[in-house]
């Protein structure tokens, strides 16, 4: 089985309610009068000539990453009970909308079984439950085996989330990793799958099952060496960076473990994965616009390291490899990636497979052993091809139904395979899972994501239009409304984008999302620059000095679409998380009464201080996106003119709810407290602005399935009542 590592998924109880339908003391039930107001306390501090006055800086606990100081809790406790009693008005529509949304969830919602060796493998929820089980059961016959119960794992705790799982190549052993607090330092374990396999207590447990030790502080993949004796890892530092990586040896201590790389540059950060077809193990270490790989034997993990190239500064490279010859995707001779060759014992020479091209954006590339596959985009939409490793002249491209989706290679761990496992979905089309025939050349359906409430797709309809931003550029849009949504300005829309590190927000389903559709909203998303969408130039074009290029074109969108009579001034909301939460607060600043309502999640807003504090844990890796504003003047000076929390100012704001997460490591609490407490002490009107910290968890939000679901829905709840959208127009 390939080594997973799952993406933060936002989400905590089953039976737990909304934080203000929760019981509460006398004190807490207390009625706040008026919002809490921040102490300004003078803190300064000079650059470049500029002398920066920040009075809440003390919001940031000095002895951060530890959370200590009373002043600091105090203030975000208040903040919570602020939301809570705003939002207890809000309670029935909150209870509402969780109930329609999770009735549009499958309860006992499974994924579709996959081949891997001699195992078939599958992770399935329990009726009711917060979180998955991990099964499998053999090729040739026999029981289900339940592997692993993540509801056990979360048992009596406030937050789980399980990192990586990986599977040793003959079945025996498994290793996992758990974040039990949202901090993301993840610790792993061990767990027996075999008893015929004479292993040692220390690695099985006294039981049998159940390993005794453990491994602490890391975060990213976990790779087993093909004798399955020793596990690779990433180790955190005390700054949050993995910057060496371990060999673990099965039944010795952690401080036993032996280091295998240690990254030099302050700004990179290392991990581990496997070549497709399991022979190497490759070290890949790099920043937002640079990269290098090492690559050592399965067999072998202490042995020689391949190094493919040195790494040079803005060249980003991966690595898979086939029978001896390496393939190598590389943006060193064209912003949009090439396909090039070498051979093992000339790593570094390569020469071009597939040529870069201004028309198609490659992205990614996987090398199966009678074939290989890439992945792109062309005009914003995702491509799948088959290519042949003796023609390459001869391409199979997969086509899809609909003229806007989300497709990509699915789960496909093994080597030699007759089929590809396909994802596809659309903002109509549920996700689908696909199994496509190389023989005959068809797909053939495996499963369609269930909505037992009730689901028509031909009740709804999209569309993918371009606006045209203040510079000329045409920013595509994908849109999804309801059959019988007038489009005369009158209806309510939703907008929402990310724009930053080349992530581009595919045109996918949501079933959350039918909850603000069939009340009449238009629910769009804007494909802005700071994404990849369009290709790496559409990346290029949202970062460092063109930065601004992201928020123009969001507010551009905005007023496109009202100009289109898809909605009106005033009946916008918006959301947006982390980098995402920047442009919500960049947008509210130089627009704010375009907006109706805003919902900024972990906003990284506190652009100019984040990125001058190098003891944070993602500031010297993230000077190639953002600029480094310590030793660049032009940086400062650009940073400071758009900083989301700098650039508050004495004007009228619109509706806002602004979260956060105290354990948060990517976007440090004191980042929305910071921003809410000097917008609520500087804005003119008398619009609701809330602050709701999650005490226990961090930058994904709560964790459990259900959780997840109740959070959405007490975000709709606000936008909702902020719009005046009542139940009439559902």
């Amino acid at each position: 089985m390939k080594q997973i590592f799952l993406p933060l998924i936002l989400a905590l109880n089953l039976s737990a309610m909304p934080a203000y339908a929760q019981s509460q003391t006398e004190e807490t039930t207390k009625k706040m009068e008026k919002p809490p107001i921040a102490e300004q306390r003078p803190y300064s501090y000079e650059r470049h000539g500029y002398t920066i006055s920040d009075p809440y800086h003390w919001l940031k606990d000095q002895s951060y990453p530890k959370i200590d100081d009373e002043d600091v809790l105090d203030y975000l406790k208040e903040e919570n009970k602020w939301f809570e009693q705003n939002m207890a008005g809000q309670k029935a529509l909150t209870d509402k909308l969780f109930k329609e949304m999770r009735a549009r969830i499958k309860e006992d919602e499974s994924t579709v079984p996959q081949k891997d060796g001699d195992w078939i493998y599958w992770t399935a929820f329990d009726e009711g439950a917060q979180y998955r089980k991990w099964y499998r059961k053999p090729v040739a016959g026999g029981e289900d085996q339940l592997i692993l119960d993540e509801n056990e794992l979360a048992k009596d705790k406030e937050f789980f989330r399980l990192g990586a799982l990986t599977i040793s190549k003959d079945g025996s052993l498994m290793a996992y990793s758990s974040d039990t607090n949202g901090s993301e330092r993840y610790t792993v374990r061990f767990r027996c799958l075999d008893d015929s396999v004479d292993l040692p207590d220390e690695v099985c447990g006294a039981s049998g099952k159940w390993g005794d030790v453990s491994i602490e502080g890391t975060i990213g993949n976990i790779v087993f060496s093909a004798d399955a004796k020793s596990l690779l890892y990433g180790l955190v530092n005390e700054n949050w960076r993995v910057d060496q990586i371990f060999m673990h040896r099965l039944g010795t201590k952690q401080s036993d473990d032996v280091l295998i790389y240690k990254e030099p540059e302050l700004g990179f950060t290392a991990g581990v994965g496997l070549t497709q077809s399991e022979k190497f193990i490759a070290i890949s270490t790099g920043d937002n616009e640079t990269s290098e790989v090492r690559l050592i034997p399965t067999d072998n993990p202490t042995g020689e390291q391949i190094l493919i190239s040195p790494r040079k500064k803005g060249r980003e490279y991966s690595v898979e490899e086939h029978e001896g010859t390496l393939y190598i995707l590389t943006n060193d001779d064209h912003v949009n990636f090439r396909l090039a060759t070498a051979s093992l014992d000339k790593p570094g020479e390569w020469e071009t497979l597939i040529a870069g091209s201004d028309a198609f954006y490659l992205t990614d590339m996987t090398a199966f052993k009678d074939f290989y596959v890439t992945e792109g985009r062309e005009n914003g939409l995702d491509q799948v091809e088959i290519r042949s490793y003796a023609d390459p002249n001869k391409i199979e491209r997969i086509a899809f139904p609909e003229a806007s989706y989300n497709a990509g290679l699915d789960n496909n761990p093994e080597y030699e395979i007759s089929k590809l496992r396909l994802s596809y979905e659309s903002m109509v089309t549920p996700d689908t899972v696909y199994d496509y025939t190389l023989t005959d050349k068809a797909l053939e359906t495996l499963k369609v994501q269930e909505i037992p409430s009730g689901y028509d797709a031909s009740q709804y309809t999209t569309e993918r239009l371009t606006i045209e931003a203040r510079d000329g550029a045409m920013v595509p849009v994908s849109l999804v409304y309801k059959n019988g949504t007038k489009l005369d300005g009158s209806a309510p829309l939703h907008l929402y984008a990310y724009g930053a590190y080349g992530y581009a927000v595919p045109p996918s389903f949501s079933t959350t999302r039918l909850s603000l559709v069939d009340r009449g909203f238009v629910y769009a998303i804007a494909h802005i620059r700071g994404g990849d969408d369009l290709g790496r130039n559409w990346y290029l074009q949202g970062k460092l000095m063109q930065r601004t290029n992201t928020f123009n074109d969001f507010v551009d969108v905005a007023k496109g679409l009202a100009d289109k009579g898809y909605t009106s001034k005033g009946r916008i909301s918006a959301s947006g998380g982390s980098a995402g939460g920047e442009l919500m607060g960049a947008v509210v600043n130089s627009d704010p009464d375009l907006w109706g309502a805003i919902v900024a999640h972990v906003p990284f807003v506190d652009v100019l201080n984040t990125m001058q504090d190098e003891s944070l844990p993602l500031t010297p890796g993230e000077w190639p996106e953002w600029g480094n504003p310590i030793t660049d003047k032009a940086a400062f000076e650009y940073i400071r003119s758009y900083s989301p929390y700098d650039q508050v100012s004495a004007q009228d704001y619109p509706p806002m709810l602004i979260t956060g997460g105290l354990n948060d490591p990517r976007v440090t609490y004191w980042e929305p407290a910071k921003w809410a407490a000097k917008l609520r002490a500087t804005k003119t009107d008398d619009n609701i602005l809330l602050l709701k910290t999650n005490m226990g968890a961090g930058h994904g939000g709560k964790s459990g399935r259900w959780n997840r679901v109740e959070e959405t829905a007490e975000e709709f709840a606000f936008i909702l009542w902020q719009l005046g959208v009542t139940e009439s127009e559902k």
